[in-house]
């Protein structure tokens, strides 16, 4: 656990049952939260970072950068809590452009920058590979998300960063828990702090005790407008089964305020006595504590 973090625990903080506050003015050169929600945002962060040990004296991270919401608040919290740690971390952020559309690296460095924030950008013909490997029946959107990985693996040791951060949030790790669940046959959802399968890098995911509402309103509050990157694909080639699940989960919300939050809780309170894995039972033996 980075040993600075650990001091500034935050307590659970439950979705407000009011509307999200509104204008949230930002800045790259401040170094702590102007209003409520950045407030919440930032403590959530921090809480993640504690409760995982996601950052250490000396990290050098590379942000992954994608021109939407999630990876701005991403760097900019992630920014923040640079700038009020106790120890020295740098961020590299970074924009894969993968040949899509012409001119989006630009449009990404630009809009970053009229926050403050300056972003690398390497371009990759992800593209052609996408065309030329791409079976029949496959979603492109799966394959290009993995080439994309992949040219991330590779330039986060280059460029001397041992860990690299992704933007996925709360609602990404529910849906899926909820995918493996239904359609593998796993209980899992995502890595919080991970070794990657080249173990060579770390990914870790700081936005994951945050649901997207949040992030949305947000960025919205820090006049953010994501960059929409043009792709032939875009419109056909959404995972019904993940939009099945968004679906769900948003229907039982309407019923279940707490839902999320209640998700959350129930990830970072396993029992694994009460799940039918065999493997879990020859790791440890029956105690006190096993009840029925």
């Amino acid at each position: 656990m980075a040993r600075g973090f650990a001091k500034r625990r935050h307590p659970e903080v439950r979705s407000p049952s009011r509307a999200l506050p509104g204008e949230t003015p930002l800045g790259a050169r401040r170094n702590k939260p102007v209003s409520r929600l950045e407030h919440l945002l930032f403590c959530r962060v921090g809480q993640a970072i504690g409760d995982h040990g996601l950052i250490e004296p000396e990290d050098r991270i590379l942000v992954a950068i994608s021109g939407g919401k999630d990876s701005f608040s991403l760097l900019h919290l992630l920014d923040l809590h640079r700038r009020r740690a106790p120890f020295e971390f740098s961020l590299l952020p970074v924009f894969v452009d993968a040949g899509w559309d012409e001119g989006a690296g630009e449009r990404v460095t630009a809009e970053f920058s009229r926050h403050g924030y300056t972003v690398e950008v390497f371009r990759r013909d992800i593209r052609g590979c996408v065309r030329d490997h791409l079976r029949p029946g496959t979603n492109p959107c799966a394959l290009c998300s993995r080439l994309r990985r992949g040219v991330l693996y590779d330039l986060a040791p280059a460029r001397g960063c041992n860990k690299l951060a992704l933007g996925h949030h709360l609602d990404d790790l529910i849906e899926t828990l909820l995918l493996n669940l239904f359609y593998s046959g796993q209980l899992k959802a995502m890595g919080i702090n991970l070794l990657s399968d080249d173990r060579r890098n770390r990914v870790i995911r700081p936005l994951c005790y945050i649901e997207e509402e949040a992030l949305r309103a947000f960025a919205a509050a820090a006049d953010f407008h994501a960059v929409e990157i043009a792709c032939p694909y875009r419109d056909g080639s959404r995972d019904p089964r993940r939009e099945a699940v968004k679906h769900w989960i948003a229907a039982l919300a309407r019923d279940i305020p707490d839902l999320r939050r209640s998700a959350l809780a129930a990830l970072k309170h396993v029992r694994p006595t009460h799940l039918l894995d065999r493997a879990l039972f020859s790791r440890r033996s029956p105690g006190p504590q096993d009840g029925l």
